[in-house]
């Protein structure tokens, strides 16, 4: 069944690139009008014209959402520019995680900022007009780390894990107005961080998961076990966060 949006206009936080830019291609092709949230103006704009080429309805913000003074600027542009927010995607973030003891108080700041006050502070603009309407949809983009951390996986886990407490606490007090809220808890998924993550990874790296692979075969491992380490597809994802958008049960 196809899920439509139209006549919604819907926010996404790190909307220039990966998850977030096929997002904004999902939405707008399923009729929503977009607005794209994103630090750096040039890859940002390419994705808004993109998006537009392909007859969707798009448009780009440029800020820094990890500061209050810009989410504010951004949000009142954006409700000047559309008129309204339907549709919160708090998706910005990167993966940051390192050894606990090597940890600075500016690299737990700059990662909390990022991911857990950027939620809270679209969530705070956009949630009154949500609740007058009665008709809004928050989507905080986490992953497995918040419920399953491992070691050497912080900050990035802890702050999902503020993450889905935030969910939990806006779906408790949003239900009344028809505000539904959820997180979308992914796991490794094919994007553009992902491909940039790999490019990085040194040739040591390389030749040790090609190892692991082939000694995963050569021992009969099952198709299960190889499975986890190979990357998600996006396609699985759109269709269950436009679902959410829409307020349906995701089919896939």
């Amino acid at each position: 069944m196809e899920v439509r949006l139209d006549g919604k206009v819907a926010l996404i936080t790190g909307g220039s690139m990966g998850m977030g830019k096929a997002m904004a291609q999902k939405f707008a092709a399923s009729g929503a009008e977009v607005a794209i949230v994103a630090r750096r103006p040039e890859p940002l704009a390419d994705a808004a014209r993109e998006i537009v080429s392909a007859g969707g309805r798009c448009r780009a913000y440029a800020g820094d959402v990890s500061r209050a003074d810009e989410v504010n600027r951004l949000f009142s542009e954006i409700n000047a520019g559309l008129g309204r927010v339907d549709i919160l995607v708090n998706n910005a973030g990167r993966s940051q995680a390192g050894k606990f003891e090597e940890l600075t108080d500016e690299i737990w700041q700059g990662d909390f900022d990022l991911k857990v006050f950027a939620a809270v502070r679209f969530a705070r603009q956009a949630f009154p007009g949500m609740k007058s309407r009665r008709w809004g949809r928050i989507i905080n983009v986490l992953n497995i780390g918040a419920k399953a951390p491992g070691p050497g996986s912080a900050p990035t886990t802890v702050m999902r894990a503020a993450g889905m407490a935030l969910t939990k606490v806006l779906a408790g007090e949003g239900a009344p107005y028809n505000v539904l809220v959820n997180c979308l808890m992914t796991g490794l998924i094919v994007s553009d961080q992902w491909a940039r993550r790999q490019d990085c990874e040194d040739q040591h790296s390389r030749e040790h998961w090609k190892t692991q692979r082939e000694d995963d075969h050569q021992a009969g491992g099952t198709d299960a076990v190889r499975l986890q380490r190979r990357a998600g597809k996006r396609n699985g994802v759109l269709r269950g966060v436009t679902a959410l958008a829409a307020g349906n049960r995701p089919d896939c």
